[in-house]
C-alpha cells in the first residue's frame, strides 16, 4: 500500500474507504472497505466483466471480452486520487482504483487505462495534452413515473422557472442553499470547480473546471457528478447529466477545451511569433476528419442523438471557426500562449475518460497524418449540412469499422465498448413509445 494513502486514512481519521472503478459507462463501480481491511488487502478484486455493465445493469456475451470463466482482475488504488467523502455521515474517503491483469498488464478494457494509452502516445513525442472541461446539467423537480416529463424544480421564490434564464444571476441565487454546499463539497473533494453560470434551459446550469493534465481533470468530472447528484438529493430535486432531458429545452454538453505543450512547456499550437502552428491545422483537421467515427464515444445512448439536432444549439457538423458557437469545433480567442480547440460536440452523458481519450486520439491522427482541415465558417454552422451519425446504431458502425482509432484505442476495447452499446440500443428498441401509442394505436 502506497504510505501516503496509509497517512492521508490516519490525518483524516478515516473509518471507511469507497474503493470504485469507472465502468465503460462512468458509473462507480467497486466496494466499500473497513479502513483496516482496505490497508491490508493493499488491492480489491472484481469480476473483469464489472466493465462490461450497461448503464441499466445488462452484460453483452462476456466470453469474446474477458473469457468464458468470467475470471477476476486486479484494482490497486490511485493515492493521486485519495479524497475524504464531504457529505459522509462518519470520515469516509474515496480511492479510484487502476484494473490490472494478474500479468501486471492494464486491462484494456479500463477506460482510464485507454486514456492511458492515448496520453503514452503523447509522452513518447514529447508532448503534454492540457484539457478543461465545461459541464452542463439540469436540476429537476423529483419524479418517480418514467413516463412523465420532467419539470423544474421550485427554487426559494416558490415558482418553478417559467422560461429561459440564460447568464442569470438572480436565477442561479434562487438555488443558493444547493450551490452553497456545492461548493463546499467541491472544494472539500478538491474537483476544482472554477466558475458557475445558469445556461439557457430552465434549470439548466454549466460548471467549468480549472485546465489541466487530461486523466486529472477526466477523475474530477467522475467525482464532480457524484458529488452533484448527492448533494441535489439532499436539497429535495434530483440533477441529470442526460444529453437531452427535456424535450422543448435544450441539451446539455461536455465541452473539451484542449491544447499541447511540448517539451520545453510552450504551446505547440502557436509559433514563436505568435502565429497559428502547422500542428494547430493538422489537429484540427484530426478532429473534423475523425469526430463522427468515436460518435459511441461522445454521443454514447439514444437520448444522446436528440441533443444533436438543428435550431437546438447543438452542433450537427464539424465544421470549425474562430469564436464560432455554431460549429462542432470552436477557437476560442485567446492569447497565442493559450490557444486551443474546443471540442463542442460531446454530450454531458459521456464516460469523461473515454470522450477526452477519444478527442485526443482525433486530434493526434491529424497531425500523425498532417491532414489539412477545411476552410473556418465566420458564418452560422447550423445551417451547412449535418456530418454527424443521426443515431446510435449507424454511430457503432463507423467506430467499428475505424481502423487508425482501433490502433489508438485498442481493438479489445473498440469491440467490446461497441457490443455494450449494441445491447443499450437493442433493449432500448423494444421500448413502445407514448407517441406510437398515441397515434398509432387506432389510426394505422
Amino acid at each position: 500500500m502506497d504510505q501516503s494513502i496509509t497517512q492521508l486514512l490516519s490525518q483524516h481519521r478515516i473509518h471507511e474507504v469507497e474503493c470504485v472503478i469507472p465502468d465503460m459507462t462512468g458509473i462507480a463501480r467497486g466496494k466499500i472497505l473497513p479502513k483496516d481491511l482496505f490497508l491490508s488487502a493493499g488491492e480489491m478484486r472484481l469480476p473483469k466483466s464489472v466493465l462490461l455493465n450497461t448503464v441499466n445493469g445488462q452484460q453483452p456475451d462476456n466470453g469474446p471480452h474477458v473469457g468464458d470463466t468470467d475470471p477476476d482482475m486486479l484494482c490497486r488504488p490511485d493515492a493521486a486520487t485519495f479524497r475524504v467523502v464531504p457529505w459522509a455521515a462518519e470520515p469516509v474517503a474515496v480511492v479510484i482504483h487502476d484494473c490490472f491483469e494478474w500479468d501486471g498488464s492494464p486491462v484494456a478494457l479500463s477506460p482510464r487505462a485507454v486514456l492511458r494509452r492515448v496520453l503514452d502516445l503523447y509522452t513518447q513525442r514529447g508532448w503534454r495534452p492540457v484539457v478543461a472541461p465545461e459541464m452542463e446539467f439540469y436540476l429537476v423537480a423529483r419524479q418517480q413515473n418514467p413516463h412523465e416529463p420532467l419539470q423544474p424544480p421550485i427554487g426559494r421564490t416558490g415558482k418553478p422557472e417559467a422560461g429561459r434564464q440564460s447568464y442569470s444571476v438572480d436565477a442561479v441565487n434562487d438555488f443558493d442553499p444547493f450551490f452553497m454546499e456545492l461548493s463546499t463539497f467541491c472544494g472539500v473533494h478538491k474537483l476544482g470547480v472554477e466558475t458557475l453560470i445558469h445556461e439557457a434551459g430552465a434549470g439548466q446550469m454549466e460548471i467549468n473546471f480549472t485546465h489541466g493534465e487530461p486523466l486529472e481533470l477526466a477523475d474530477r468530472v467522475f467525482l464532480f457528478k457524484r458529488t452533484v447528484r448527492e448533494t441535489a438529493l439532499r436539497h429535495g430535486i434530483f440533477a441529470t447529466f442526460m444529453a437531452k432531458p427535456m424535450e422543448t429545452e435544450p441539451g446539455s454538453a461536455m465541452h473539451i477545451h484542449q491544447s499541447i505543450l511540448d517539451a520545453d512547456g510552450r504551446n505547440l499550437f502557436s509559433q514563436q511569433d505568435g502565429s497559428a502552428s502547422a500542428a494547430f491545422f493538422h489537429y484540427i483537421a484530426g478532429l473534423q476528419n475523425y469526430l463522427p467515427q468515436v460518435m459511441p464515444i461522445l454521443a454514447p445512448y439514444v437520448n444522446s442523438y436528440r441533443r444533436l439536432a438543428p435550431h437546438m444549439s447543438a452542433p450537427t457538423n464539424v465544421r470549425w471557426g474562430y469564436d464560432n458557437r455554431t460549429c462542432g469545433i470552436r477557437i476560442p480567442k485567446s492569447a497565442a500562449q493559450a490557444r486551443r480547440v474546443e471540442n463542442r460536440v460531446p454530450g454531458v452523458d459521456v464516460n469523461p475518460y473515454l470522450a477526452i481519450a477519444a478527442t485526443l486520439a482525433c486530434g493526434y491522427l491529424g497531425m500523425l497524418e498532417g491532414r489539412q482541415p477545411a476552410e473556418p465558417v465566420a458564418s452560422s454552422a447550423w445551417n451547412m449540412a449535418h456530418e454527424l451519425p443521426r443515431h446510435l446504431e449507424d454511430a457503432i458502425e463507423l467506430l467499428r469499422a475505424c481502423t487508425p482509432m482501433r490502433e489508438l484505442l485498442g481493438s479489445h476495447f473498440v469491440d467490446a465498448f461497441c457490443a455494450v452499446k449494441e445491447l443499450e440500443f437493442g433493449t432500448y428498441n423494444r421500448v413502445i413509445s407514448s407517441w406510437e401509442r398515441e397515434h398509432l394505436l387506432l389510426l394505422v
